[in-house]
């Protein structure tokens, strides 16, 4: 059986399913019932033509896109952009930090929505960001002779697998890529396994986003809020399989006796009111950065219930831990903190940075914990010694410094590519 063919079968089933799923989903964040059209293919209003387009699924991989398209610009300067996702919060990001591209959900994966997509832009060429394999989008950008390249891409050990059990279906979509443009050798060894050629070990483009100066105003203005104070931020916290990594946290501050202020920040906006009413309800005074009021200098807990500003929050720290990785989702951007010179912490669950973080380990920016006790002894530690936050903020700006680049070396590769 040609297996490309029963996948595509499945799509005629799906759009009914995702629906359901979607407006399920819209229960909790109402952004999920927005634009659906464009999911399922409909005509898009006054579609950009021959664009230069990114596809970033959400926030994380639209980010690292942005010093990528900085450098593609130089290249082509007069082409113009195209920026598709599949998440609210993605879409949101990229509205952001692109205002002058266009911005839209990329249709799933059904042929017919898919050349719906093509015929209205007619894109110079796609950038696929970090991991998405879409069989049919790769096989309908060959057949529409689109350039198709998969930048700052990574693969787990655990994905890797997971691919290799459909091979027959991923490896000839791999295949149809122009170029492929790893940041790791371990990463290009794992794409050139489900069937990727012309691989390039690049590096990560996130090593090149650096704080921008309204960020920098962000953390002043969050400064000015809170006081003098220590600062904990605990940034991009996950909840996976019933266990809240924000309650976990929370649990521990309850033996802290100090006067910092513990600052939470769930990665997604449906969490806000549950991080603030679990806080809450183990009886810290807390309270949120959307009242806009100033911090009280008796409150324990402040939660960080906005998009986009992550930036601001770690610059404002004096010590930073990285969510998702206490409980088992891989960790969130490990990077970004480092990059704000902010002595940083990450749980035992890192695939999804890996590199990143042995980097960082190995470079003395960063400490792993393995529980939320040993994080609050961690924290407990570092706000009593400020001479060992002060060199591991120094190694921090080294190890960043030393990875930058990924970005200009991907757009000089694609440019001679085109």
């Amino acid at each position: 059986m040609n297996v490309r063919w029963f996948y595509t079968a499945l799509w005629r089933a799906a759009p009914y399913f995702i629906r359901r799923y979607l407006r399920r989903r819209g229960e909790k964040a109402s952004a999920y019932l927005e634009h659906w059209g464009e999911r399922f293919g409909e005509p898009y209003p006054n579609p950009v033509q021959n664009p230069i387009w990114i596809h970033a699924v959400s926030v994380g991989e639209t980010r690292a896109a942005q010093p990528l398209v900085r450098e593609l610009r130089k290249h082509f300067p007069d082409t113009p952009l195209l920026l598709t996702q599949m998440t609210p919060t993605g879409r949101a990001a990229a509205e952001k930090l692109f205002p002058d591209a266009q911005c839209r959900y990329l249709p799933y994966d059904k042929p017919e929505f898919i050349r719906q997509f093509l015929s209205e832009h007619r894109p110079h060429f796609g950038v696929l960001m970090e991991t998405e394999i879409w069989p049919n989008l790769m096989h309908e950008c060959s057949e529409a002779g689109v350039p198709l390249f998969l930048a700052n891409a990574r693969l787990s050990e655990k994905s890797q697998n997971g691919y290799l059990r459909i091979r027959s279906l991923v490896e000839p979509a791999m295949q149809t890529l122009r170029g492929c443009y790893a940041q790791t050798a371990a990463d290009a060894e794992r794409l050139h396994l489900i069937g990727a050629s012309n691989v390039h070990v690049c590096g990560n483009s996130k090593y090149d986003i650096s704080p921008t100066a309204d960020m920098r105003e962000c953390a002043a203005a969050f400064r000015r809020r809170i006081g003098n104070r220590p600062v904990v931020v605990c940034a991009s916290t996950r909840e996976y399989k019933g266990v809240d990594e924000a309650e976990l946290l929370l649990k521990a501050w309850q033996g802290y006796h100090g006067d910092a202020l513990l600052v939470i920040v769930p990665r997604h906006p449906e969490r806000f009111q549950t991080a603030f009413g679990t806080a809450a309800g183990m009886g810290f005074k807390t309270q949120k950065r959307s009242d806009n009021t100033e911090v009280a200098a008796d409150t324990q807990v402040w939660i960080g219930d906005s998009m986009g500003e992550l930036f601001g929050y770690y610059l404002a720290a004096d010590v930073a831990f990285v969510g998702g990785s206490l409980v088992d989702t891989g960790c969130q951007n490990i990077i970004e903190p480092v990059a704000c010179a902010v002595p940083v912490l990450f749980g035992p669950s890192t695939y999804n940075f890996a590199a990143a973080c042995k980097g960082a380990l190995e470079a003395g920016a960063a400490k792993q914990v393995f529980s939320a006790q040993e994080w609050l002894y961690a924290v407990t530690h570092w706000l009593a010694h400020p001479e060992e936050r002060a060199q591991y903020a120094g190694r921090a700006e080294a190890f960043v410094g030393r990875h930058r680049g990924a970005s200009k070396k991907m757009a000089e590769i694609m440019a001679e590519a085109v």
